[in-house]
């Protein structure tokens, strides 16, 4: 692969959770299979007080529990964590940048950088328009000769306003194609690989469209409930955390026209569209095309958990879904009067993440054992925990007569290497690195997905606890999610238990 230009990565909230359990060991793992730039230094931003050889240490840590086979003594862990570099201020003060600027032109100095920062904002989201601003305040948005980047994670916003004004704030500092909005799940090597499923293939890309495909599921449930992250919960909920952002991504990469040259902004293009013209829902479906819910206590593995209003920082009469599930359509020319459905939720019987393409039934059911209505004929794109795809279709069971069972050709994407499949954050991290925004958010896709989300959010803050249904942890969600699919048109629809086994 492709080796990025010598550069630094300022990580901004370093001292946190996701710098020493995600970013520090993607970044080891890159370095380990020589990714990384030639000239690399990465340097730690946060509030806590830290020496270099305290934020080693903790990294170092990070990197052993994800790394259970490797020895604290390796000698490439030593080298790395070298350059490894932490300075500590308080970054709500913009007038005090100056600290890290120092520490920069320092550090550029000592290996002899080019004039190259990504900043990387693994801070909580209030603090996404107080940054930007401290580092241009500070002069380090600008570079006569090299380049500056800013990766921003997810919440983008909480609303469309809001992810607009953000949006604004960062484009007054920075260019769009500077700005880097990711979405951990686009990083997974499957479903990049729908992409390429699509698009290298002659015998899907026929049949990928209303008139062969039935309807689509989109799934992902947790097994987890919301653990320590109940002051987020209560904000965001499952509809802003999963749906908004993941699974609407995962859907477009499902929908899209084929793009006209395989780079960045023709891929971001097709997803925009996909993203303009989701049907908007009327009053009416609001009620009837959408189900939310929350988790009650329940067992999960033999083991009782508490309910949703029971967590840490939980509010007792909350009101915020833990669970969604909704029917899309798309106003446009391949996909109209397809349904796309989408599933979500924590607490649930079984964790998985997975796509499922159900393909129109013949006309005429000849056999014994042969599926009627809804179709048997199914693509599934299994994104965790087992990154696969299986294509399941009838055949006739041995002896006489012609009766059918349904089988499976199965792909596990780890049978193509016997490494280590690489964790989204390599890949991701590794694109900006060489500024490749291919699978980043852009602008307007990022605005068209909150026009579609907006009225669900304003429907329900307006109804408050009407409308929500509870289903008890470990159970496969609400009961009244049948609402959601006519019975007559696809009898054989039972839920997530389409999936076949």
């Amino acid at each position: 692969m492709e080796k990025a230009d010598s550069q630094m990565l300022v990580i901004l909230g370093a001292s946190g959770d996701l710098t020493t359990r995600k970013l520090i060991p993607a970044l080891y793992e890159l370095y380990i299979r020589n990714l990384l730039p030639e000239n690399f230094v990465v340097l730690g931003v946060a509030r806590t007080a830290l020496t270099d050889d305290e934020f080693r240490q903790k990294q170092r840590d990070g990197i052993l529990a994800s790394q259970k086979e490797l020895s604290a003594k390796d000698i490439r862990l030593n080298l790395f964590l070298e350059c490894l570099f932490y300075v500590n201020f308080d970054t709500r003060d913009t007038a005090v940048y100056g600290v890290l600027k120092d520490r920069v032109n320092e550090l550029q100095k000592r290996y002899l950088l080019p004039d190259n920062i990504i900043f990387y904002m693994a801070t909580p989201p209030e603090m996404y328009e107080v940054i930007p601003v401290g580092l241009q305040k500070s002069g380090l948005t600008y570079s006569a000769t090299g380049f500056r980047r800013i990766v921003v994670e997810k919440p983008f916003g909480t609303n469309l306003k809001s992810a607009q004004h953000l949006t604004r704030l960062l484009e007054s500092i920075f260019d769009e194609h500077d700005i880097f909005r990711i979405d951990h799940y686009l990083g997974k090597e499957t479903v990049q690989n729908i992409l390429v499923l699509r698009f290298s293939n002659g015998i899907f890309e026929p049949l990928w469209n209303r008139n062969y495909v039935d309807y689509v599921e989109i799934i992902s449930t947790e097994t987890l409930g919301v653990e320590n992250r109940g002051n987020y919960y209560e904000t965001a909920g499952a509809l802003r955390d999963m749906i908004q952002n993941h699974l609407l991504q995962l859907m477009a990469f499902i929908a899209m026209e084929p793009p006209a040259t395989f780079d960045p902004e023709s891929i971001r293009d097709e997803i925009a569209k996909v993203f303009r013209s989701l049907h908007h829902y009327t009053p009416e479906e609001l009620q009837k095309q959408i189900v939310r819910g929350q988790y009650i206590a329940g067992n999960i593995e033999g083991e009782k958990v508490q309910s949703y209003r029971d967590e840490k920082n939980v509010d007792v009469k909350s009101v915020r879904e833990t669970y969604v599930a909704m029917k899309l359509e798309l106003d446009n020319w391949r996909w109209g009067g397809t349904p796309f459905y989408i599933y979500t939720g924590k607490r649930l019987a079984e964790k998985k993440t997975e796509i499922i393409i159900h393909f129109k039934s013949t006309p005429q059911q000849l056999f014994v054992g042969q599926c009627s209505g809804s179709s048997c004929n199914q693509l599934v794109i299994r994104v965790q925990p087992d990154e696969s795809i299986a294509l399941r279709f009838g055949l006739k069971v041995p002896g006489s007569g012609f009766e059918v069972r349904q089988v499976s050709m199965d792909f596990l994407y780890s049978s193509l290497s016997d490494k280590k499949l690489p964790d989204a954050y390599e890949r991701l991290l590794l694109d900006v690195m060489l500024g490749d925004s291919t699978l980043y958010s852009r602008a307007d896709a990022q605005e068209a997905s909150w026009r579609f989300i907006d009225p669900i959010i304003d429907d329900w803050t307006k109804k408050g606890n009407e409308g929500l249904t509870f289903y008890p942890a470990g159970s496969e969600g609400p009961r009244n999610i049948g609402q959601l699919i006519s019975l007559d048109e696809k009898p054989n629809f039972v839920r997530c238990k389409a999936i076949v086994k």
